[in-house]
């Protein structure tokens, strides 16, 4: 799929459209726990509600029809954190502005990690649910007016300079 397709034509990656265990070990690389919620049960620790992903502590919660955007995105949010922040969440992570930018950053960047998804696909995704930046787009964002975030990650080491 081309990156100019307009975001209410695309279907959204969903945690069932890609190997789990791939999700599996990406999160795990960075101290997570990914679960997988049964079909129709609720995801604990979701702050947007089903089939939104969910976070407590150093676990997140899924089920197969979670978008991978939200996977990646409430992951981020506890990976920017310092470990005895991260313990204390239950369902909402930060009220920080700076927190946020990086998470989607972050989420952006490691979507290129995920096999079957990659960054590109994550900013269609992204675009279609309804993320919102001043440029537009998720794309203009992450490429014209994310410095902050992108310094804000490598000032922490969680990306290289």
């Amino acid at each position: 799929m081309t990156t100019d397709v307009a975001a209410a034509d695309v279907q959204v990656t969903c945690v069932g459209d890609i190997h789990f265990d791939d999700a599996v070990a990406l999160l795990a690389a960075h101290d997570l726990r990914l679960h997988r919620v049964d079909a129709a049960a609720p995801i604990p620790g979701s702050y947007w509600g089903e089939p939104e992903a969910g976070i407590i502590g150093s676990d997140v919660y899924v089920r197969d029809d979670t978008p991978v955007h939200s996977m990646l995105h409430e992951a981020c949010h506890l990976i920017v954190l310092p470990p005895e922040r991260r313990a204390l969440v239950h369902t909402d992570a930060t009220d920080s502005v700076p927190e946020e930018d990086a998470t989607c950053y972050l989420q952006i960047v490691l979507a290129g990690q995920l096999p079957g998804v990659g960054s590109d696909r994550l900013m269609l995704d992204m675009d279609a649910w309804g993320y919102t930046y001043r440029l537009g787009s998720t794309r203009a964002w992450f490429e014209q007016d994310a410095e902050d975030a992108k310094a804000w990650l490598v000032e922490r080491g969680l990306l290289p300079a």
